[in-house]
């Protein structure tokens, strides 16, 4: 049993991960990934360490393969993903109150991701325009779709995220 928790672990995190990686890619085909105005429709995926553990590991590597395939520099790819990162792990321990579990990447990636607009990107807007705009594409991304994906997910979270 302990194996096949584990097994199921790994491919949640997994499967977390490459619907991450192509969110961000579809994304980046309308330049929504990166940049002053940003809304990733794969930040929706950071509430879901609100059915389980292994959506952490899998939204923060999906966010590093993420940042790599659409060719984020190196600032982007670390400190976005520490972003995505503790996002999750906001989401986890806030896992018991549902409205509360969507804001902790708001917040994570609103304070992280403007400091790299401003100098892995260059972007010379005003900081606090950054921490708007990078804010509202993740309230956008995560209250918005991220509620709705655990609308969505609640009635079957039982088949979904069985054995872990």
């Amino acid at each position: 049993m302990l194996f096949m928790n584990k097994t199921m672990h790994l491919t949640h995190a997994a499967v977390i991960a490459a619907l991450y990686v192509v969110l961000t890619y579809f994304a980046a085909g309308f330049d929504l990934a990166s940049g002053a105005v940003q809304c990733r429709f794969s930040e929706a995926l950071t509430v879901l360490p609100f059915f389980t553990p292994a959506a952490v590991p899998g939204v923060t590597i999906g966010c590093l393969i993420a940042n790599i395939v659409v060719g984020s520099p190196l600032p982007d790819v670390l400190f976005g993903t520490l972003a995505t990162l503790l996002g999750a792990l906001g989401t986890y321990a806030l896992r018991k109150r549902r409205f509360l579990c969507s804001v902790p990447p708001v917040l994570s990636n609103a304070l992280i991701i403007p400091f790299v607009l401003r100098y892995a990107y260059g972007i010379p807007d005003a900081h606090l325009w950054l921490v708007l705009t990078v804010g509202a594409g993740e309230v956008i991304a995560c209250c918005f779709f991220g509620q709705l994906l655990i609308s969505a997910l609640l009635p079957v979270r039982g088949r979904v995220f069985q054995g872990i």
